[in-house]
Order: structure tokens, then C-alpha cells, then sequence
């Protein structure tokens, strides 16, 4: 009995939700092995080795797996299933594409968001946009689980010897084409992976006012930016700036919300931050019944004032 963890990468490093999704599957307490299907991804399969855990690394490389297209990975997931009674994903965009494919060709019910593997069959998830946690009980052959990334902490990049081995390529499926990818560069933390976000809301008026008052701050704190899905609506910040329960779920460490209002869709996506600090000018607020630190002021003048002090 083994748990199988689908990794996800660029080709040339392994992603931290990977990381996030063998500390998930290491709870079922049988042995962990981890798919790197790519093209020249031979570095991420000996970075896949390294994490402490991990008993088996199965590689497939091939030019059709280069793009990471969902219908081509799906088909070498299922390739390699029958050796497995759990396939473990991460809940991002990719693991949230590829997951449901998988599931379907197994015929098997997919467990979405799992926040918690109770036993080998049962599962802890959010519902209700996580104002409930539903416990679920799976009788099907094989798992095909999507976990909440922030739910699990990260496993070592390190200390680990897990073995190699080499697994047949699937043929392209032909129905997709990788035509190029445009990357935006960041010159600060990556959303899920910040320690410290700076989100704004639609208080902010505008994308002049949204990059004037906040970039400051998150400057001052070393933070990413992050926006409520008004914010992102109304054309203030980009699109994956957005956290939330159809953005990006996170849990840093300090999540300040300036401007937010605290739709239930925006606290889904944040509230599990271990310190959130909100400045609202509205007391009734939602955003300060999950708030640790509330501060009911025109943000306009509140915020440039904390960043001034934190300069100092």
C-alpha cells in the first residue's frame, strides 16, 4: 500500500505546494512515492528525492509532458494508478485541473480541499465557504484527494534518499496544444507562500490610490499584495492578486486587510492567517469578527501613518 503524490513544477524546480501535499500524504502513515511527469525534468525528480519521506520517485519524461498540459498529465497519472489506493494533489490551479480528469477515468468520487487525513478512508474538508467542516468517508478503490496547501506544513527540501525510478511516457492525447506561457515576475513574495500579505479592497478607490497607499506598506513589511475579488473586479489590482474562495486560499503569518469588508468569499480564502489585522472605516465590518488587531479609521490616513512608522 503506497500514497501517490503528483508533483508540481516548472520543469526545473519543484513547487512548495508539492512540499505542502507530501506532508499531507506522510499522514496516512504507508510509504510516499511522488510522480514528476515532465520533459527535462530530471533536476526535479532529484529535488523530488531529497524530501525527507518521500520512499520512491517514479520520473516519466517526454516532450508531451513538457507543457504540463492537464488531458497529457491525467493520462500518465492513470498510466500509473493501479499500483496505488491514494493519489494525492494539491489544491492550486494546476492540481484542481488535472485531479477531476483523473478521478473521472478511474470512476471514482473526487475529495476536494481535504484540511485533514483522519484515517486511511476518512477525510476532514471545508464547506460552506469553511464556516463548517464536513468528515468524509470514502469506500472507493482508489482515493484521488486535492489538499488545502495551507492546511499542511511544508515538507524539508532535504535529508531525504528516495529512489528512482524511471516509468514509460504516455503518448500525447492530441487534443490540447501548448502555445507559450506568459510569467509575471514579482519582485516580492509569491501570494500562498508569503509570510506577510498586504491585501486592499474596494476602499481603495482606485488602481492609482490601490498602488499609492499599499505598495508602500508592503514594502516596509517585506509583504506581498494581495485584493479582495471587488478590488480585482473593479480593475485595482491584477488577477492573481486574488484571495479568496475563488482567488487564492492563504495563511500567512500577518495578513493586514486595508479597505476589506469581509465578504464570507474573502474570509474563506484568509481568516486561517495566524495574525490578521484589519483597517476599516465601517465598525460593522465583517472583516473585524475574524480580526486579532481591528482599526476603525480612514485608511487613506491610518496607512500611510503605519508605514511612516514602520520606516522609522
Amino acid at each position: 500500500m503506497a500514497v501517490l503524490v503528483i508533483a508540481e513544477h516548472d520543469n526545473r524546480s519543484l513547487k512548495v505546494a508539492t512540499l505542502n501535499a507530501v506532508t499531507a500524504a506522510a499522514a496516512f502513515g504507508v510509504s510516499v512515492d511522488v510522480l514528476v511527469a515532465g520533459h527535462q525534468a530530471a533536476a526535479v525528480a532529484q529535488a523530488a528525492a531529497a524530501v525527507p519521506g518521500v520512499a520512491r520517485v517514479v520520473h516519466a519524461d517526454a516532450a508531451a509532458l513538457e507543457g504540463q498540459l492537464a488531458e497529457n498529465i491525467a493520462a500518465q497519472v492513470l498510466a500509473v494508478a493501479g499500483e496505488y489506493e491514494t493519489i494525492v494533489f494539491p489544491a492550486t490551479a494546476h492540481g484542481k485541473n488535472v485531479a477531476p480528469r483523473v478521478a473521472a477515468g478511474l470512476d471514482v468520487a473526487q475529495i476536494s480541499d481535504v484540511t485533514r487525513v483522519v484515517s486511511l478512508n476518512t477525510f476532514e474538508r471545508p464547506i460552506y465557504a469553511g464556516n463548517a467542516i464536513a468528515t468524509v468517508r470514502s469506500k472507493d478503490r482508489i482515493k484521488v484527494l486535492t489538499v488545502r496547501t495551507t492546511a499542511f506544513d511544508a515538507a524539508p527540501v532535504d535529508g531525504g534518499d528516495a529512489r528512482l525510478v524511471l516509468t514509460p511516457a504516455v503518448q500525447d492525447a492530441g487534443t490540447s496544444l501548448f502555445v507559450g506561457a506568459e510569467i509575471a515576475k514579482l519582485d516580492r513574495p509569491e501570494l500562498t507562500a508569503a509570510k506577510i500579505i498586504v491585501s486592499g479592497g474596494r476602499g481603495l478607490g482606485s488602481a492609482e490610490k490601490f498602488g499609492e497607499v499599499l505598495t508602500p506598506l508592503a514594502d516596509a513589511l517585506g509583504a506581498a499584495l494581495g485584493a479582495s475579488r471587488a478590488a480585482v473586479d473593479a480593475g485595482y489590482a491584477p488577477n492573481d492578486w486574488q484571495v479568496g474562495q475563488t482567488g487564492k486560499i492563504v495563511a500567512p503569518q500577518l495578513y493586514v486587510a486595508c479597505g476589506i469588508s469581509g465578504a464570507i468569499q474573502h474570509l474563506a480564502g484568509m481568516k486561517d492567517s495566524k495574525v490578521i489585522v484589519a483597517i476599516n472605516k465601517d465598525p460593522e465590518a465583517p472583516i473585524f469578527s475574524v480580526a486579532d488587531y481591528g482599526l476603525e479609521a480612514d485608511l487613506f490616513a491610518a496607512v500611510p501613518e503605519l508605514t511612516a512608522a514602520l520606516r522609522t
